[in-house]
C-alpha cells in the first residue's frame, strides 16, 4: 500500500480511482453509494468523472423519486470504497439532473440498446404484485432495436454531481491517514 505525504499526492489518488472507477467495470469504485438529502441511499454506477472541474456522472430514471428529491434539494453524498486498497472516498456535492442537452445526448448515444432498454419499463419504484424487472416481457434478456429504444429517451436523464469536498481516508495498520479536499484546498486531519 502506498503510504502519501502530500496533499497533491492525495489529490492525484482520488483523481485516478474516480477516473479508474468510471472507465473500468470491474474497479473496486464503479458502483459508489449515492445519497440524497432526503438521506435516501443507493448504489449507482459511476459513468464519467471529470478530473479538472471534479464532476461525476451518472445515469437515471426521470420517474425515479431521487429526482424530484435532487431537484428539491440538489445535497448529495457520494460514498467508495476500495477493499483492497484500503482507501475511502466520502464525496459531497451538488446534484442536478439533465434531461436534455449536449450531455445527456451523449451519454445516451453512448448507451447500447441494453442499457437504453431500462428505461422502456415501469418506472422505478412502480409497486407490483409479483416479482417483476419492470420492464415489457418482450425485452427480457433481449437486446431491442434502435426503433424499439426510442421511446425510453424521454425517461432518461444524467445526473451530475460537483464535488465540493472530497474526504479521502487510508486505512493502514501503520497508521490511518486522512484529508478533506476541496477543488482548490485541502487539510490533513485526524482520523
Amino acid at each position: 500500500m502506498d503510504m502519501y505525504d502530500t496533499l497533491d499526492e492525495v489529490r492525484t489518488d482520488i483523481a485516478a480511482r474516480l477516473s479508474a472507477a468510471a472507465n473500468d467495470r470491474r474497479s473496486a469504485m464503479h458502483s459508489p453509494v449515492v445519497a440524497t438529502a432526503d438521506a435516501d441511499a443507493r448504489v449507482m454506477v459511476l459513468r464519467a468523472f471529470d478530473a479538472d472541474s471534479w464532476l461525476l456522472r451518472f445515469h437515471t430514471d426521470v420517474r425515479s423519486p431521487k429526482v424530484a428529491v435532487i431537484e428539491a434539494d440538489p445535497r448529495i453524498g457520494v460514498l467508495a470504497y476500495d477493499r483492497q486498497a484500503k482507501i475511502q472516498l466520502r464525496l459531497r456535492g451538488t446534484g442536478r439532473i439533465e434531461r436534455t442537452g449536449l450531455v445527456a445526448d451523449a451519454a445516451w448515444a453512448q448507451s447500447n440498446n441494453f442499457a437504453r432498454r431500462c428505461y422502456l419499463g415501469e418506472g422505478p419504484g412502480v409497486a407490483a404484485d409479483h416479482p417483476t424487472s419492470g420492464l415489457p416481457a418482450r425485452f427480457e434478456g433481449v437486446e431491442p432495436t434502435d426503433d424499439e429504444v426510442q421511446g425510453a429517451r424521454e425517461n432518461f436523464a444524467v445526473l451530475l454531481v460537483q464535488v465540493d469536498q472530497a474526504d479521502w481516508f487510508s486505512l493502514a495498520h501503520t497508521g490511518h491517514r486522512r484529508a478533506v479536499l476541496t477543488p482548490g484546498d485541502g487539510q490533513w486531519i485526524s482520523p
